[in-house]
């Protein structure tokens, strides 16, 4: 019996101990398992993070490719441009050239005259363009005709005037006319002001300039130059650009913004805008500012005792503005400035103010025009063959209605022949003024 529970203890004992073994096994194969499943996950994980990567890597050198691409396209885009405005600006360049190559010396010395209708053609009072006015223009292809009041009659007559004389010019001169007025707005607006036609009315700058709304001086701007175009003019004489910073000035007085040399700045260059933008070039003066003077360059000689530094922090602001705008004229008026210049020579004659400052020191590249020659600033003291010369050689490029047109004409044109003016200097100013033309009446070339 005994040896039966032996057998079967034993029995036991083996049975448990093959159970416990089976048990590790079991553990092991497990363990092994996990090790087995934790290896391959990880495997997988780095072939993921590899792949990841990969794409990652694929996706950044093909957004790298492709802004290369872009760019590489906006390169070319800009070298395409920069080509066609190269293109364009050489071939202006070379129409302009070939035009004044292309004129005697005496078409181009007429260019430089900005002369009424009455000078042209020698007639009173001139309210047609006819024969007399073509004949006129074969003698003297001048490069503008500025009109008053006395030479408007009615929209009709207007109308026909000017484009008989835009036909005439067409036919017989080798550049197309500025036709010009003075259409400022309030007090000074020859079509504003005439009962002969039906324009809208606008106010005095000095209204406008008070309100401080330079939208005002924009719709001001447009409005002239909707209806100067509708007539057939291409310029205006405006718009005013002087600081009126002397209380007894009566020259600019009401023609002015005012005071505040910023805001006149604001305002002049968008009635600038205004007319440009209905076709018409526009003048800003009176360089280089006339607003602190006392006396009227009409009616005798007047003078600014500032000096440069204090014109630039004021008077000078405006037409700096204007120079960065890309003005096409600038006006420079009859008055003095003995402190800038060192003697009493008005600022439309001195090549300090024109040369020196205008062109050189501002680096004004438009068209500089003088005021009319025919006021008393000038007259009082020079004959008009000597104010011409002198204006021509101070860096002028246009002049304005001379008190005598044939003779201040004959004049540039004996002191250009006898060397006193270079003819290289005759070419200057009409290459720019032949380039200000072609600009916005290229079709009438």
């Amino acid at each position: 019996m005994r040896n039966n529970n032996n057998r079967r203890t034993v029995h036991t004992r083996k049975r448990a101990k093959k159970k416990k073994l089976n048990y590790k096994i079991v553990l092991f194969a497990l363990a092994a398992l996990l090790i087995v499943l934790l290896a391959f996950s990880a495997v997988i994980a780095f072939k993921s993070d590899e792949s990841i990567s990969i794409i990652e890597k694929e996706e950044v050198e093909k957004t790298e490719e492709n802004d290369s691409k872009i760019e590489n396209s906006n390169n070319q885009s800009d070298r395409n441009q920069a080509t066609d405005e190269k293109e364009t600006y050489d071939k202006t360049s070379a129409n302009i050239d070939e035009i004044v190559s292309g004129m005697s010396l005496e078409e181009k010395v007429n260019q430089l005259f900005f002369i009424t209708p009455e000078a042209l053609t020698n007639v009173d009072c001139v309210v047609a363009a006819g024969e007399q006015t073509k004949s006129a223009l074969e003698k003297h292809p001048v490069g503008g005709i500025i009109y008053f009041g006395q030479n408007i009659t009615s929209e009709k007559q207007t109308k026909e005037m000017l484009k008989n004389i835009k036909k005439y010019a067409a036919e017989v001169c080798k550049a197309p006319l500025f036709l010009g007025i003075d259409e400022e707005g309030g007090t000074v607006a020859r079509l504003g002001n005439s009962p002969n036609v039906n324009v809208p009315s606008v106010s005095n700058m000095s209204d406008i300039g008070k309100s401080g709304d330079i939208k005002k001086a924009y719709d001001a701007g447009s409005t002239i130059g909707k209806y100067l175009e509708k007539y057939g003019f291409n310029m205006d004489f405006a718009p005013v650009a002087d600081v009126l910073t002397n209380d007894q000035n009566t020259v600019v007085k009401d023609r002015s913004f005012g005071s505040d040399a910023k805001l006149v700045s604001e305002m002049a260059l968008q009635v600038s805008k205004g007319l440009n933008d209905e076709g018409i070039y526009s003048c800003f003066k009176h360089f280089p500012g006339h607003g602190a003077t006392k006396d009227d360059t009409h009616e005798g000689f007047a003078f600014n005792n500032k000096t440069y530094d204090e014109l630039a922090q004021c008077e000078l602001i405006p037409f700096i503005d204007a120079i960065n705008s890309g003005a096409d004229f600038i006006m420079v008026g009859h008055f003095s400035l003995p402190n800038v210049t060192n003697d009493n020579t008005p600022a439309s004659i001195s090549s300090v103010i024109i040369n020196d400052i205008l062109k050189e020191r501002l680096g004004y590249k438009g068209i500089v025009i003088t005021d009319s020659l025919s006021m008393q600033a000038l007259t009082d003291l020079y004959g008009p063959e000597t104010v011409a010369v002198k204006a021509v050689n101070a860096g002028v490029d246009m002049l304005l209605m001379p008190q005598n047109f044939e003779q201040a004409y004959n004049a540039v044109l004996s002191a250009v022949k006898s060397g006193e003016i270079s003819e290289e200097r005759i070419n200057e100013s009409v290459r720019k003024i032949i380039s200000v033309k072609m600009e916005k009446m290229q079709l009438e070339f």
